[in-house]
């Protein structure tokens, strides 16, 4: 029978739990939905907090949503106990409180304010977006802006990416500017002043904070600015190692709303990158369009988000693995205002870079030098550890025999072909890590082939994948030595069939005569 919660719509104002400051009921549930003018964020925040403490908030409660939905991906914070929330800055004009007693032991409960803010605010999130008042119209003149943001959990430092910028210019930016800081106050080290229509660098702070200010003068404005942040690890990382995993924020409970994040694999000059999706489950495509609309995962070629779309994926798929054409691959993760999902887990292995060729009799294979420089040769053989690769020039190579190295006869789609497995042993100490490709001959052809068969797990790592044909990989070619071993072999073959033949002539008129 406790009347409480409902919308309010005022510029600014203040609510409080039921019966405040006396004891709260038992057993209440409370909404507050907070909507200001669009295109402002409300500025939420707590001058008295007492509710019944449990180490996970399991009884007595309070929860801020960034946003009107109650879902996972916007909520900012559960609280209890005596500890004050901090201020809240929404991403939006929208905000949601909710608060829940149970039915033992009750306390004072909270008193709130709050106010509808033009620009700036404290921004908690892993990621998200800012923009000048306005933007992308001229933003007002005497405008002063203050975005802290940090400070929600966050443990690694902020990267700020400016994806437009035009403002009052000047020696010195001494009318319009923006103003970064490495620190929640203007104490902290300066890390630019920029003015004009040139788009700042990539900035990347040395703490889990970063104070962006905003001022324009009398006169004379500009288009403004939008500008990204990620909260580097679980938002933006990249990897350089040639096998890693990581996962979605949070994974693999919710993850947040309103995210842009970024994962970078970066590999040495002839890898290609190998994407595993081990789980994924997103927001669903559209109903109206059928695309991934909503919250989605896309895989770049290359660094950026402007090389070619290898894919864009979202709901819950089991999606085969991908495999870049370079040594770079961009995955880029966006979720919108509402409705979160579970997130997704990937593994990714770096495909070492080789040509293998095959002639009726023999394997060869060669890998450069440079891909895998902190190898011993006796780390790279094939089929048996005696069957160690040698180094010649700039390239490990194993020249073989099919009758040795743990090679065999197997027939394939009506074909014979012959097989056996490379290993490249990447073990540190007791963590064994051994890759293994299949190499595949069909002499009748001389063609030949190469699998990844088993990487980072070979658990999950079961679907092979046909990797380098029977071409030299570019500005790679045999050496004269070998070519001329092909051919020799190739005599070889030719002439025991023509000895076989003629034995066969001289056999049948043996016999005529007899």
């Amino acid at each position: 029978g406790i009347k409480c919660g409902g919308v309010l719509s005022a510029p600014s104002g203040n609510f409080s739990s039921p019966n405040f400051p006396g004891l709260y009921p038992y057993e209440t549930e409370c909404t507050w939905l907070i909507v200001v003018a669009e295109g402002s964020s409300v500025l939420l925040s707590f001058s008295h907090f007492e509710l019944e403490y449990h180490d996970a908030c399991a009884y007595d409660y309070l929860q801020v949503y960034n946003g009107a939905a109650r879902d996972q991906g916007n909520l900012l914070g559960t609280f209890c106990g005596h500890s004050p929330p901090p201020p809240f800055s929404s991403a939006w004009h929208v905000m949601a409180v909710v608060f829940r007693s149970d039915r033992h032991v009750a306390k004072h409960g909270f008193a709130a304010a709050y106010r509808k803010d033009a620009c700036g605010g404290q921004l908690t999130g892993l990621s998200g977006e800012i923009t000048s008042p306005r933007y992308p119209e001229s933003y007002p003149n005497d405008a002063e802006c203050r975005w802290s943001i940090g400070g929600a959990g966050g443990s690694g430092p902020l990267t700020l990416v400016f994806a437009d910028f035009q403002m009052e210019g000047g020696q010195g930016c001494g009318f319009d500017y923006v103003a970064l800081f490495d620190g929640p106050t203007v104490t902290a080290p300066r890390l630019g002043r920029y003015c004009g229509s040139t788009r700042p660098p990539r900035t990347v702070s040395s703490t889990p904070h970063l104070l962006i200010i905003f001022k324009s003068d009398f006169n004379i404005g500009g288009r403004g600015f939008k500008a990204h942040f990620y909260s580097a690890g679980e938002c933006q990382e990249v990897f350089t190692a040639i096998k890693g995993n990581f996962s979605s924020p949070q994974y693999p409970s919710f993850y947040p709303n309103n995210l842009q994040c970024q994962w970078s694999i970066h590999l040495p000059p002839g890898y290609r990158v190998k994407v595993f999706f081990l789980d994924m489950e997103l927001e669903g495509r559209s109903s109206l369009t059928g695309g991934c609309d909503y919250d989605h995962l896309s895989a770049f070629e290359g660094g950026t988000e402007n090389g070619s779309l290898l894919g864009r994926w979202c709901g819950r798929e089991s999606l085969a693995p991908i495999t870049s054409h370079s040594n770079q691959l961009l995955l880029v993760l966006h979720t919108d205002r509402n409705t979160a999902k579970r997130g997704f887990s990937i593994a990714y292995v770096g495909v070492v870079p080789m040509n293998v060729s095959c002639t009726r009799t023999d394997f060869h294979i060669q890998i450069p030098v440079q891909s895998l420089a902190q190898l011993e040769k006796n780390r790279i053989y094939l089929g048996t550890p005696s069957c160690a690769a040698r180094v010649v020039g700039r390239n490990f190579k194993i020249h073989t025999r099919f009758d040795t190295c743990g090679t065999e006869s197997q027939r394939r789609n009506n074909t014979s072909v012959i097989v056996s497995t490379l290993y490249i042993d990447f073990s540190v100490g007791d963590q064994e890590d051994i890759h293994q490709y299949e190499v595949q001959c069909e002499p009748k052809k001389k063609e030949a082939s190469v699998t990844l068969i088993a990487g980072p797990d070979p658990s999950r790592l079961s679907q092979a994948e046909n990797l380098v044909d029977a071409q030299q990989w570019e500005g790679e070619a045999m050496d004269a030595h070998e070519i001329k071993s092909q051919d020799t072999s190739d005599i070889v073959f030719i002439s025991i069939c023509i000895l076989a033949g003629l034995l066969m002539v001289i056999a049948v008129v043996g016999l005529v005569l007899l």
